[in-house]
């Protein structure tokens, strides 16, 4: 499947016609955000928590630069091979260049979305490397030929009726809507691949720096099985995902769980410090760790938008956002989706193929009281609509209709009859009705514009005398 944020417009209307898909994704995040909360009122330091992990991240991005250079030593100390991308397609190269090197035919693949960001998959199906996802939803969209539409819950898009046919389609197996049973089939396919891999690709939650460890937090133990089983094991990692110490980790594992899925806990939490085979005669014999820029840097450099690295990709912004809520994930056109990937898709892609995404807000600001490491995602949002309008990037409509207005604006006598005339104009249409507005008006009532107009009717208002006006305050200041 391949999809483009330039055709994010065209995404969003197909998806509002598509009530299952609507139904399944306001079903699925809204199960996750009543469960998030259930948590976060039995926890009294939850704010404290979201601010412990604010200040850890913002330290860790403050000194990137040493804190990188610590990991990279710690993991070689490990014996760890630590390899650095500087964009997608060097961190292909590198991937494919360990495969080739050891003759790798098989891949099993842990949930990535970093791997997700470089196309990983095709590009070692191309090479004839047989490539397979394990975690449940990456396999299913992975049997469809899709990108995930969730950052947490790949297939959340999909009922179970999708699913079994898929499975019945793709697999060969009787056609079961059982989610149990679904799950036997998928284990039964995935456990022969497992056995059998020559590799296995992970990302990273969090990479330790003071000991060259990384952190991976799962529920279906499939990461485990794909980190330990093949004789190879290549972690995927955003230059971001680095923590301290293992003292920064707790509160993360705290945040995580809570924000993604709902949970108080993770069923399973990774550490990985190296290749464990010739100290236990068991794991793989070799691990590499592949950090990638991919444009981080970039946004490093940038005071404004610097706080956007801080995302663990909890998805907790999603879950909390009306206008994903609507459209679900794959209306964004990249891996990214939501409040945090309409900030980071013109970010990573360029203004002109990301000009659209910033405007896939409806402003709420329900993702920064979402956001577990209280990212400021709507001051973002707007600090990259205003850039996009300084450069040209903002539609012809919204360019000439910002050139009236300022012209209006210098122009009194002109700026009055044209905020008095469509009131007078409003009248002459018949049974009192509003202005026609193709497409908002189809489900709405558009408001009517005054008649009377602003400056006459603020000049008969009646202005409050100073009595009323104190009496007014002290009755606020005694609420």
């Amino acid at each position: 499947m391949h999809v483009t944020p330039r055709k994010t417009k065209t995404y969003i209307k197909t998806a509002l016609k598509d009530s299952v898909l609507r139904r399944a994704v306001l079903n699925a995040t809204g199960s996750t955000v009543a469960s998030r909360q259930a948590i976060i009122d039995e926890l009294p330091y939850w704010e404290d928590l979201r601010e412990k992990a604010h200040a850890i991240k913002k330290d860790v991005i403050k000194h990137l630069d040493t804190t990188l250079q610590t990991f990279e030593q710690r993991c070689t100390d490990n014996g760890i091979q630590v390899h650095w991308a500087a964009d997608d397609q060097e961190a292909r190269q590198i991937i494919l260049g360990i495969a080739e090197r050891n003759r790798v035919c098989k891949v099993v693949k842990s949930k990535s979305l970093t791997t997700e960001e470089i196309h990983l998959n095709s590009s070692l199906i191309d090479k004839g490397i047989d490539t397979l996802e394990t975690d449940l939803g990456e396999y299913i969209i992975q049997l469809m030929e899709q990108i995930p539409s969730h950052l947490i819950i790949p297939a959340l898009h999909l009922t179970r009726k999708e699913i079994g046919k898929l499975f019945q389609e793709k697999l060969g197996n009787a056609y079961t809507e059982d989610p149990h049973e679904l799950l036997k089939i998928a284990r039964r396919t995935l456990r022969q691949h497992f056995l059998s891999a020559d590799m296995g690709i992970s990302g990273a939650n969090f990479g330790i720096a003071e000991t060259g460890s990384i952190c991976i937090v799962e529920n279906e133990a499939n990461a485990h099985l794909t980190t330990t089983l093949p004789d190879i094991h290549v972690a995927v990692m955003g230059i971001e995902k680095l923590l301290p110490d293992f003292k920064a980790l707790p509160y993360f594992l705290k945040l995580l769980p809570a924000n993604a899925t709902g949970q108080k806990s993770s069923t399973f939490v990774n550490f990985i410090s190296g290749p464990t085979h010739a100290k236990l005669g068991e794991g793989p014999k070799e691990m590499h760790v592949v950090l990638l820029d991919n444009g981080r840097s970039r946004i490093l450099q940038d005071p404004k938008l610097r706080q956007t690295l801080f995302c663990i990709r909890c998805a907790s912004c999603l879950n909390s956002c009306p206008v994903y809520q609507q459209i679900g994930g794959h209306a964004y056109g990249w891996v990214y989706m939501g409040p945090i990937g309409i900030t980071l898709i013109p970010q990573y892609l360029g203004e002109s193929v990301g000009k659209t995404s910033p405007y896939v807000c409806s402003l709420c600001t329900a993702c920064r009281d979402a956001c577990p490491v209280k990212i400021d995602l709507p001051a973002h949002i707007l600090n990259l609509r205003s850039r996009l309008a300084a450069h040209g990037k903002t539609s012809r409509i919204e360019r000439t209709g910002m050139r009236i207005w300022a012209f209006l604006a210098r122009h009194p006598r002109l700026y009055r009859f044209a905020t008095w005339f469509p009131g007078k104009a409003q009248q002459l249409l018949p049974g009192g009705r509003s202005f026609p507005a193709p497409g908002y008006t189809r489900k709405r009532t558009l408001p009517r514009f005054d008649a009377q107009g602003f400056r006459k009717r603020f000049n008969t208002l009646q202005m409050p005398s100073a009595g009323q006006q104190t009496e007014h305050a002290n009755s606020e200041d005694n609420r």
